[in-house]
């Protein structure tokens, strides 16, 4: 544990805000795994201003794979009483931004490594480090091409997000869209005789707001889920230039989570229709009237099968008898899709504690997470 303490606590000194720069980080986490005998591959982002790593050590086989993210959140606008990017220790909270998303899970991970002795392990123990993914898991789909290659197949992959160290086997999928609405300009004063392009963007908001209710009230169900049907959300509407200027322009951006069993390239479709039908609806007085539907990022959900072996598994190294899924997204999705089982585990509360102001991390949880990396040691060595 005093290992694990003092890598959380250089972790949370880098601020890694997905707004900057993770290198420094990464160099850190690159020579401490190094030391300790990893081999370890910079997957660097286009623009050369952040790196993921994967790092290996063992012999050759399917192993398990450990997979987190370096980036935080912002810290602007909230109230810290303790500086965000120093670990404070009161009583039995480890504060600091990233403490339970998810520096923690790294520190356990990291000490894991050095704990880890190539000469017992019978199987490798695999490490994935992305960057991004606090802005909608951008990191992990640039990496992929790169990283698909080197993981191979391991026989389970553990995303440490805070779960409470329950089993997590599902969450939603997402995509974020935008949608441009285009009407004409004219004089305010002769408003009535031009078409308002916010008066397009409130009647698809209301159309959204058509769709989501049919979600909820026929849609598919999982009652795993505090919201158990797949939702729409208008997050920012803008459009005008001047109080007595019709605006030909409107913009806003939304999203959609959805269950497994609502295709995402379904609900687009019904999107696309409902932007159809309200651009149609003006022709009539403008010809240039329409509604451009943009999906700019999208993730997929994850939804495990309630007799995969790994399940079993996962709660024997967990020692957690349950399973549960999260209302909140993760990068265990792109796993999954590449055959590798995957489950969703991890150290603090995101409900109690992600994202927000004096970001606590209990004691009791790291220590759980510290005991699960040593049964996933003791599982791989001879």
């Amino acid at each position: 544990m005093t290992t694990t303490l003092d890598l959380l606590d250089r972790l949370i000194s880098f601020d890694t805000v997905s707004k900057n720069s993770n290198l420094e980080l990464a160099s850190f986490v690159e020579s401490h795994l190094k030391t300790h005998g990893f081999t370890v591959h910079r997957i660097t982002d286009p623009a050369g201003n952040k790196t993921g790593l994967y790092a290996e050590k063992g012999p050759q086989g399917k192993g398990v794979l450990l997979s987190a993210h370096t980036d935080v959140v912002p810290t602007e606008g909230q109230s810290w009483t303790k500086d965000p990017f120093r670990l404070t220790r009161e009583s039995n909270r480890l504060y600091g931004r990233g403490t339970t998303d998810m520096k923690g899970y790294v520190a356990s991970v990291l000490s894991l490594a050095q704990r880890a002795d190539a000469s017992s392990l019978r199987e490798p123990v695999k490490i994935v480090l992305s960057y991004d993914e606090e802005v909608g898991c951008i990191g992990i789909q640039q990496m992929l091409g790169r990283l698909a290659p080197m993981l191979g197949q391991p026989r389970a992959c553990f995303v440490g997000e805070p779960t409470e160290m329950q089993v997590a086997i599902g969450h939603k999928g997402k995509a974020a869209l935008r949608a441009v609405c285009h009407g004409e300009n004219g004089h305010s004063a002769l408003a009535p005789n031009f078409v308002n392009a916010l008066h397009l963007a409130t009647d698809f908001v209301s159309e959204l707001r058509r769709l989501q209710k049919a979600f909820a009230t026929n849609g598919h169900s999982d009652p795993a889920y505090s919201i158990p049907y797949t939702t729409l959300h208008v997050g920012m509407l803008s459009g005008g230039q001047a109080l007595n200027i019709v605006p030909d322009r409107a913009e806003l951006t939304f999203e959609y989570r959805h269950l497994a069993s609502d295709l995402g390239r379904d609900i687009l479709a019904q999107i696309q229709a409902a932007a159809a039908r309200v651009g149609a609806s003006y022709r009539s007085r403008c010809a240039e009237a329409r509604v451009e539907i943009e999906q700019y990022n999208a993730y997929p959900g994850l939804d495990i099968s309630t007799t995969d072996s790994v399940i079993p598994y996962a709660q024997k190294l967990a020692k957690s008898n349950g399973t549960t899924k999260v209302a909140f997204g993760t990068e265990a999705g792109y796993f999954s899709e590449l055959g590798i089982p995957t489950v969703v585990c991890g150290p603090g509360s995101m409900e109690g504690q992600g994202h927000k102001p004096d970001e606590y991390l209990e004691m009791e949880q790291l220590t759980a997470c510290d005991a699960m990396m040593d049964r996933i040691l003791q599982d791989l060595s001879r």
